[in-house]
């Protein structure tokens, strides 16, 4: 099983100027610089609870506000997830975490299907976290799950506290993303799929 699975991908608009470095077989270190103080925290929480290596830097419009520099994150780091994934052999694919933090409790579900779909379910109950419009959680997983190719579900299942529902969320896409990306000892060589290909 290959344990090169390291990719860095730039992307560079009139709205943002983004870099990402992975290694899907990291320990969770993680430098972070979106200028946005909770998402690099949420970033955090993908890398800890992932045990993936991320180095993301981002300058973005912050000026007019935070959706293309979340957005374009999000699609940035898809496009360098699916690049160290490569073709997914010997890959598990599928990936599920539930994750609580006090009264809130969140369900991530993934697959490297290779077809991009978001379905989320969050009534955040504040509009803001810091700096961070809550809103633009969506469009963070959009983004991700577009480029990086996967099918993903999130449903937060309970919380008042929209730190606690935000924070819940990120770690579990963390944990699900990691199940989903661990190579499986007993599928070497193969792609985890009847048609043969995702």
């Amino acid at each position: 099983m290959s344990t090169d699975r390291i990719a860095a991908v730039s992307r560079n608009t009139k709205e943002t100027q983004i870099t990402v470095r992975v290694n899907l077989d990291g320990t969770g270190e993680a430098k972070l610089n979106t200028g946005i103080g909770f998402f690099d925290h949420m970033l955090d929480q993908i890398a800890r609870h992932g045990l993936i290596d991320l180095d993301i830097q981002a300058v973005g419009d912050l000026h007019i506000d935070g959706h293309h520099t979340v957005e374009d994150v999000g699609i940035t780091l898809g496009l360098a997830v699916a690049q160290a994934v490569g073709d997914k052999k010997g890959l598990t694919r599928y990936g599920h975490s539930y994750v609580p933090l006090d009264e809130a409790l969140s369900r991530v579900v993934i697959d490297f299907s290779g077809r991009p779909g978001l379905e989320m379910d969050v009534k955040f109950t504040a509009g803001s976290i810091g700096a961070f419009d809550t809103q633009l959680a969506f469009e963070f997983f959009q983004g991700f799950s577009n480029h990086a190719l996967v099918s993903l579900h999130i449903d937060n299942l309970k919380g008042h506290n929209a730190h606690h529902q935000c924070e819940t969320i990120f770690k579990a896409f963390g944990r699900a993303l990691r199940m989903a990306m661990t190579l499986d000892p007993r599928s070497i060589g193969t792609i985890p799929s009847t048609k043969g290909s995702l």
